[in-house]
């Protein structure tokens, strides 16, 4: 079975383009399926569907910025490079996306920033699109990735939706319980969550616990349904797990 099957119209006018103005003033639909109803509702009024030892579990990735522009050498045609994961900390050694690849080979050097502030080298070819880049950083490895995410850019929405970021956007595309970096994709069911509604949530007695999933790139691409997508990456935290209260 195919997406594609899944296809329809739907015109761009309808998304939205900003996030509501309090993260947990966006809209929320309740399915009731026992009585085969639907709600629409504000998202802080979920707490209304919960009660005392309950338990949440949140996704404490935070997203990197992982977009960045720079220009191929010799011709100095603009190039765009998406990075998937750290390979190689010492050798400077990232997994990433290119884009012209056709443009974008083995053994050229890829210039970021004013007066080619970062140089990096392709090495490998991954897949049609993918490489590896060792970054060429005389530096600490502090000072490379404070340059590297200097440079880079929040990866927020397809360019069909808004075509670019905005210097607010580096917040609100993060839960406010963000805290281990290594996702290029937000969870975005986590976005809705406001410290004023996790108080709420605290001072009714729902419990939460955190574990940290970083989401791919293949979260957010089109794939067959018939076929698995290895995209996320999973590690646990320190902090300690909550029993759930048996399912009434």
């Amino acid at each position: 079975m195919k997406l594609s099957q899944y296809g329809y119209d739907f015109s761009a006018d309808l998304l939205a383009k900003y996030p509501a103005e309090n993260r947990d003033e966006s809209r929320l639909m309740v399915v009731n399926r026992a009585k085969g109803t639907i709600e629409h509702r504000i998202f802080k009024d979920i707490i209304e569907y919960f009660d005392e030892k309950d338990l949440f579990v949140f996704n404490d990735t935070k997203v990197f910025p992982a977009r960045l522009y720079g220009n191929k050498e010799k011709t100095g045609a603009e190039i765009e490079i998406f990075l998937l994961r750290e390979l190689n900390r010492e050798l400077r050694l990232w997994d990433v996306l290119v884009d012209p690849a056709r443009k974008i080979r083995i053994g050229n050097k890829l210039y970021f920033g004013d007066d080619d502030l970062l140089v990096a080298e392709v090495i490998d070819n991954t897949t049609s699109r993918g490489r590896t880049l060792r970054f060429l950083f005389d530096g600490s490895y502090e000072e490379f990735k404070e340059t590297l995410f200097k440079l880079g850019e929040t990866p927020l929405l397809p360019k069909w939706v808004r075509d670019k970021v905005e210097p607010e956007d580096a917040e609100r595309y993060q839960t406010i319980f963000a805290r281990n970096e290594g996702a290029v994709a937000a969870p975005t069911a986590g976005m809705h969550f406001s410290k004023h509604l996790m108080k709420r949530m605290e001072i009714k007695g729902i419990d939460k616990s955190f574990i940290t999933l970083h989401v791919g790139l293949g979260a957010t691409s089109a794939r067959s349904m018939s076929k698995t997508s290895r995209s996320t990456r999973w590690t646990p935290n320190s902090s300690s797990w909550t029993n759930p209260r048996p399912k009434r």
